[in-house]
């Protein structure tokens, strides 16, 4: 019998409920997502041969049930996760938040209670993962976009950057044309991956699986992410945590000097807005060639832009969220965008409405790039779906009938624009 998903959300907050007093959002998500990492892996690999994730001995949900009411819970605790980690190469993924930590969790009998009551909310029916699968809806990666969805909304601006709202990854996902790939060593690549909302959306568009590619500067964030790919049964994609791309990036083509970066098949990314420290340690590796001028240093919008059309193979397609100002700031932006437009490389913008992220109120765009027919390409399509949104709380939010037909169905019948035309 299928669970009803308010059922989940609502037990899944109650376990929030029990940390609440001493961390914020930012830090008890950590834990949250910890739990609910090990108990849905516990139920569903388990005792399986040969399945994506090896449940150990003394590494599973049911022996954190066994420690309810132990008075070393804690450390306890942090053992089992640990068993988890080290079976799986999961070290610094899934055990960087510490049950045994008193400042957060309290001392004493206060830590008892508070342990023994998030595991047992986690024992309720409706978080039976075993069981809670319905028409191939997953239900699990639903219940954790949920979280991370409350979570940065409880983080307020400084904490939000880890989620890209669901609606806003379909339409990536949809209008980069992936559905339509024939190949089967497609490639998929996200050079500021957060938790993997976007690789994930994207990867699902089609019709097998791909190979998945994403990078993140924050460790824990990293972390957030691999645990996202294996609760959506992509535990092959590949996590680069707590590098920078700029500095550090990860992903080369086959040579051992390291020297030209990999290219892929399709990219999709919503990078920190107008990074103003994106310099720091920079190794070029040809990304800035070519386009008459550099990314001004205090603002690395145009930099992202740029690595992603470095990292495409020669046919390859990206849809990458930018502020608006790309559209229209001057000086070496300037220089860059008409160079870029002269190439031939944007398809498509789509203008989204603002006070859509959690982080940042400002308004958006999404810049489709399709490198295949860019040297005959003499003109771009836009779609202003600015005002096109609910109010939801303190945030703006795309409907269905947003995103279908009013996006991407308008986008792939190419209505032609005039902003960026030759």
């Amino acid at each position: 019998m299928a669970v009803k998903k308010s059922e989940l959300y609502s037990s899944l907050w109650a376990s929030c409920d029990k940390l609440r007093g001493g961390m914020d959002a930012s830090q008890y998500k950590d834990y949250i997502l910890t739990i609910l990492f090990v108990k849905y892996v516990s139920d569903r690999f388990k005792g399986v041969a040969y399945a994506d994730i090896e449940v150990p001995e003394g590494g599973s949900f049911d022996d954190m049930v066994a420690l309810i009411g132990n008075k070393n819970i804690g450390e306890e605790m942090d053992k089992v996760i640990a068993k988890l980690a080290e079976a799986n190469g999961l070290r610094g993924v899934i055990d960087n938040a510490h049950f045994n930590d008193e400042t957060k969790l309290g001392k004493g009998q206060e830590m008892v209670d508070k342990l023994s009551g998030l595991i047992s909310i986690f024992r309720r029916p409706e978080l039976n993962f075993s069981s809670n699968r319905a028409n191939g809806d997953d239900i699990i990666g639903d219940a954790y976009e949920y979280l991370m969805r409350n979570f940065a909304t409880e983080s307020g601006k400084s904490k939000g950057q880890f989620y890209t709202p669901a609606e806003v990854s379909r339409i990536l996902a949809k209008v980069i044309g992936i559905d339509r790939a024939t190949k089967r060593d497609t490639s998929v690549y996200d050079p500021a991956c957060g938790s993997g909302s976007l690789l994930i959306r994207a990867a699902d568009e089609a019709p097998f699986e791909v190979a998945i590619y994403g990078q993140e500067k924050d460790i824990a964030t990293a972390g957030l992410a691999k645990m996202n790919l294996v609760l959506h049964n992509k535990a092959s994609g590949e996590i680069a945590g707590n590098y920078s791309t700029f500095s550090d990036p990860q992903f080369f083509e086959d040579d051992d000097e390291k020297t030209t970066l990999r290219r892929f098949d399709f990219v999709v990314a919503n990078p920190p807005f107008s990074t103003k420290n994106w310099t720091d340690g920079l190794k070029e590796y040809g990304r800035f060639d070519g386009y008459g001028d550099r990314p001004p240093e205090k603002n690395g919008d145009f930099a992202w832009l740029l690595h992603i059309l470095k990292s495409l193979k020669r046919n390859g397609k990206a849809a990458v969220i930018l502020p608006h100002g790309v559209l229209f700031r001057g000086n070496a932006e300037a220089t860059i965008r008409q160079s870029i437009v002269d190439k031939g490389y944007i398809k498509g913008i789509i203008g989204l409405p603002a006070n859509l992220f959690y982080g940042t109120g400002i308004p958006a765009c999404i810049i489709v790039i399709d490198k295949e027919g860019a040297d005959e390409r003499d003109g771009i399509f836009m779609i202003d779906a600015s005002h096109d949104y609910i109010k939801d709380g303190n945030k703006n939010r795309l409907r269905e009938r947003d995103i279908f037909p009013s996006i991407t169905r308008y986008y792939h019948k190419g209505l032609l624009g005039l902003l960026w035309a030759h």
